[in-house]
């Protein structure tokens, strides 16, 4: 354990991975079953503008990820960025949310999974199923960092090509090609369409769309195992956008065209109604009798590639905070595979627990989920503001932004952009239960917040931390195009 080398992780993953897990981070249940209720909410115009827009903002968050994980390629990624650009305090409270949100999603993804596994076998119970994927996922994590990604890598395919196949039959449905009769594209403008419900409903869209992207700055994570960080990272940034926009944005459009808003199954949202999946109906209208069983399997891997990744991201988060000192020691040792095996425990322990609950205390698992909902937005905001942080510090210190490996697009209007999204989409999350004085439900909504801030509040009145000086910023750990850089 003294080796200083047996304490850093290993940089295994190539960027077919880098982009693969970017990509797979943000293709899962929020395409594939929650998109239609944007559609029935918003309408097919609606539904769309909400995407886009959260994908732009979405792009923007990763284009500043970006440009930190070139210069600064670490495990702790946006945490760490806090550390070391605004305030220790914020970079603490930061990691741990983030920790313990991941530890939680493996849990939920986890149990997801024994219940669509119950689709085929409804006379087994799911518990065993969601076990048996939990201790695969332990698995795969603890062999080595490459296994995680050729694991993530091939899961992030499946859900591609089936993207990609559901595109191609929909327009074939829409054209008359298959499916019988042609549709065409009247469905977009059916009584209130294109637009349904005006801004407050597409705020809604906003709301799913956000969770659905969530898991895109996985990208930052890897950086710290990323064998080329300074060429992947971009590489994965950029392909991963233009994927991302183009396969929600089409694949609603599709189902627009098909399905009027007014559907009632498009109501579904969870992995119990994917017998009226968006896409499972598209696939039978072309007479793909077997869809939902298709779409059943696809869902399957989609939960499992996200507890695959929930495990990665709080494992690797735990390790660079042990590094940073703000979690304890042990969890920033390593395996002779790079794995922070103690790291890994944590995590799993964590997720054994939660889904423990879920089996024997249904109401205190539903308490954890909550508590963690908003968790994803806090640390995009986080990311956002480190990165208006470092920039202003390489301003200040001399450095010029153009030596940078890599640069942020629109900046600073795209992390500005950021910010201001993501305070709408927090505080609309339940804005009902604020304004009719509903404060149990107000709590489990918006638990996340209050308790980023009392993690805050510890570590600052522990350990006296105050707002880092621009000019101390250390800024010579990073890499610059050249080791000599003008000031």
């Amino acid at each position: 354990m003294d080796n200083k080398k047996e304490n850093h992780v290993r940089r295994l993953l190539k960027t077919r991975h880098l982009a693969m897990i970017a990509l797979g981070g943000s293709i899962g249940t929020g395409l594939f079953v929650a998109s239609g209720s944007a559609i029935h909410t918003a309408g097919p115009g609606g539904a769309i503008i909400g995407y886009a827009v959260m994908g732009i903002m979405v792009y923007f968050l990763m284009t500043s990820l970006g440009e930190m994980a070139t210069f600064m390629p670490v495990s702790g990624s946006f945490a760490t960025y806090c550390t070391k650009f605004i305030d220790p305090a914020l970079g603490f409270s930061m990691g741990w949310i983030y920790w313990f949100n991941w530890a939680l999603t493996v849990a939920v993804d986890s149990t997801t999974a024994g219940i669509v596994m119950n689709f085929w076998f409804p006379n087994i119970p799911s518990w065993l199923f969601s076990l048996a994927v939990l201790v695969y996922i332990i698995i795969v994590n603890a062999l080595a960092v490459s296994s995680f990604g050729e694991v993530e890598y091939w899961l992030a395919i499946i859900k591609v090509i089936t993207v990609i196949l559901f595109l191609i039959v929909g327009f074939a449905v829409i054209l008359g090609i298959m499916g019988g009769k042609t549709i065409g594209f009247h469905n977009l403008t059916y009584k209130q369409a294109p637009f349904v419900g005006g801004f407050p409903a597409i705020l809604s869209v906003f709301l799913v769309a956000g969770f659905s992207f969530q898991g895109t700055e996985l990208v930052g994570i890897t950086a710290g195992e990323s064998a080329t960080p300074a060429k992947s990272i971009p590489r994965a940034i950029h392909s991963t956008f233009w994927r991302i926009l183009l396969f929600y944005v089409l694949s609603i459009f599709v189902i627009a065209c098909i399905l009027p808003y007014t559907s009632p199954n498009l109501l579904g949202s969870s992995v119990k109604d994917i017998t009226i999946s968006p896409f499972t109906l598209v696939f039978r209208r072309a007479g793909l009798a077997f869809a939902a069983s298709v779409m059943n399997a696809v869902i399957l891997t989609a939960v499992i590639s996200a507890a695959n990744s929930g495990m990665y991201a709080s494992t690797r988060m735990i390790y660079a905070m042990a590094h940073e000192g703000q979690a304890w020691r042990i969890f920033g040792v390593t395996n002779q595979r790079g794995i922070p095996i103690y790291g890994l425990l944590a995590s799993t322990l964590v997720a054994s627990l939660t889904f423990l609950t879920g089996i024997f205390g249904p109401g205190i698992y539903e308490f954890l989920i909550d508590s963690s909902g908003l968790a994803g937005f806090l640390t995009w905001m986080g990311m956002a503001a480190a990165h208006l942080r470092f920039r202003r510090a390489l301003k200040i210190q001399g450095y010029n932004a153009n030596d940078l490996r890599y640069h942020a697009a629109f900046y600073p209007v795209g992390p500005i952009l950021a910010l201001l999204l993501c305070a709408v989409v927090i505080i609309g999350q339940n804005p009902t239960a604020i304004l009719h004085g509903n404060w149990q439900e107000v709590i489990l909504t918006y638990l996340s917040v209050p308790l980023l801030f009392i993690l805050w509040l510890y570590y600052k009145l522990r350990y006296r931390t105050h707002l880092v000086s621009l000019a101390k910023v250390d800024l010579k750990q990073g890499h610059f195009k050249s080791n000599e850089v003008t000031k």
